[in-house]
């Protein structure tokens, strides 16, 4: 009986604290990387130091705040092959890689800096180059951390490298996020009290039906 009763607020209460959603995804500010067939991008399966593109390939590079691969931004654009290598002619033993290169927009820079027009090139290198050769001879200067991530084209951003960033997008405040993340969490949620509210429900229910048994009897 008693069971019966506290059922539904025994399954409103899981609700209420268990499955509530987190408030805050977090993202991270990195340039992903990216193939094209036809007119479609799909994030690549390798990175830029290890593909190994062949002739006639489009590949690109887009800079945001993003949670994780299925999250990320694709570049802009629909420039085919044959758009952007159509000032480069074919020599002999080498290739062309189509190449482009979205910045981001202006919510996606870090504080202080504002990203560039994106852009376009046709890198011609040797047929075994990888992706960031190729890039390499066309988008100067490159930057990486020490573990190899890509952390900047054409020297943009200037700091920074896939640093995380509250929200899965960058906060609207210029404090970092690290700051956010402790104020956020600094009182308690509405899940906690919606949960103190229940087991008072519950313990109330309980009472209750304890003494209508005991007044049966």
């Amino acid at each position: 009986m008693i069971r019966r009763a506290l059922a539904p607020l025994l399954a409103a209460l899981v609700l209420l604290t268990g499955a509530a959603p987190s408030a805050h995804a977090a993202g991270y500010r990195y340039w992903s990387f990216w193939d094209r067939t036809g007119g479609a991008w799909t994030y690549a399966t390798q990175g830029p130091a290890t593909a190994v593109p062949a002739d006639g390939d489009v590949q690109g590079f887009r800079f945001a705040v993003s949670e994780d691969s299925g999250d990320a931004t694709k570049p802009r654009g629909t420039a085919s092959f044959g758009t952007i290598c159509a000032q480069t002619p074919a020599a002999e033993g080498k290739k062309r890689v189509a190449l482009v290169v979205d910045f981001g927009t202006a919510q996606d820079a870090p504080s202080g800096e504002r990203p560039p027009a994106t852009r376009t090139a046709c890198a011609l290198v040797s047929r075994d180059a990888t992706t960031a050769e190729a890039l390499a001879t066309v988008a100067k200067p490159l930057r990486y951390s020490t573990n190899a991530l890509l952390c900047a084209i054409a020297g943009y951003p200037e700091t920074g490298c896939g640093e995380q960033v509250a929200g899965g997008k960058k906060p609207a405040s210029t404090r970092p996020a690290s700051a956010q993340d402790k104020d956020s969490d600094s009182g308690p949620s509405l899940g906690l009290f919606a949960g103190a509210a229940a087991v008072a429900v519950l313990g109330a229910a309980a009472v209750w039906q304890a003494r209508r048994r005991g007044n049966a009897r």
